[in-house]
């Protein structure tokens, strides 16, 4: 090879881009953040909600505000809006999906927050290793509430809608599974349906002893929320458990506040037991393994 060949080739060696990191898996992407088991809801089981969050200081893009909020899903499945009048919203529910979901949701967060008045996201660039996280970007002392919506009508806020809009808009609301917030424990979502009614509940523990929990109730028969209830079992979701009962029909979510405080009670001490799980209950865990699926 000559000197110019040579040449040649190590320029073209020098000028190639750094290898980019992909980002990196993490379990529990939310763990970390106030309530992760409602942004493990928000992303997972709820059909129409809203939380409202805060950047950290200096950490918000020049021109945006200070508080933001989080949607489980915007028109077009948009991963991100900046309103007309300001707001800045972006979504639980889409973006591009790595092996962090919170390094994708602050991908969406500081697109929306960066870009025009007016302006949806319609799609954001793969999240890498360089990529900051929603730990980095929120102030997680401000306290984070989740508003759980009949329908949609949070994507326009104050705005006048044209027909087609609206006709848009409505066609949304059609599709939101009826849900409600319980109010005696945390991250449990009541919801309808068609002709059947069930609880969601998400579980702040990791997911091994969680399951270890659920067998021990399981196995001694105490892992009901109520008279006519039944666990169907549960899935994964962001790290965490999430089990899912199937419900009387006839009646409402207020009707089982009672039931599933006292079911929490029963969960936290089967969760502190510290003994090997017995016969009965190996075969309970394995049960609720082999009906278990994985959400992302």
């Amino acid at each position: 090879m000559g000197k110019a060949s040579r040449r040649r080739k190590g320029a073209d060696q020098g000028s190639r881009p750094a290898r980019v990191e992909p980002a990196p898996f993490v379990a529990r992407p939310f763990e970390g953040l106030p309530n992760e088991t409602d942004w493990v809801a928000l992303r997972e089981i709820l059909p129409a909600a809203t939380a409202t969050v805060r950047f950290a200081k200096g950490k918000a893009p020049e021109g945006a505000p200070d508080e933001v909020t989080v949607a489980t899903v915007l028109p077009m499945a948009w991963p991100g809006l900046h309103r007309a009048d300001g707001a800045v919203l972006f979504s639980t529910q889409s973006g591009s999906v790595s092996g962090d979901a919170s390094r994708d949701l602050a991908t969406s967060l500081l697109a929306a927050a960066s870009a025009d008045e007016g302006v949806p996201i319609q799609q954001t660039p793969g999240s890498t290793a360089e990529t900051p996280r929603l730990q980095d970007l929120l102030d997680t002392s401000a306290p984070f509430e989740v508003t759980v919506h009949e329908g949609f009508e949070f994507w326009v806020g104050d705005t006048d809608l044209d027909e087609d809009a609206q006709a848009s808009l409505d066609r949304a609301n059609e599709s939101v599974i009826p849900t409600v917030k319980m109010n005696g424990v945390d991250s449990a979502y009541w919801c309808r349906i068609g002709e059947r009614t069930h609880i969601r509940l998400v579980l702040p523990d990791d997911e091994d002893a969680a399951t270890d929990a659920l067998a021990r109730l399981h196995a001694a028969g105490e892992d009901s929320v109520g008279e006519g209830t039944r666990l169907l079992g549960a899935f994964r979701a962001s790290g965490l458990l999430v089990p899912v009962w199937d419900l009387d029909p006839e009646k409402e979510a207020g009707d089982y506040e009672d039931a599933l405080t006292g079911f929490m009670a029963r969960y936290a001490a089967a969760l502190a037991a510290d003994t090997p799980l017995t016969a009965d209950e190996r075969r309970a865990r394995s049960g609720l393994l082999s009906r278990q699926v994985t959400l992302r």
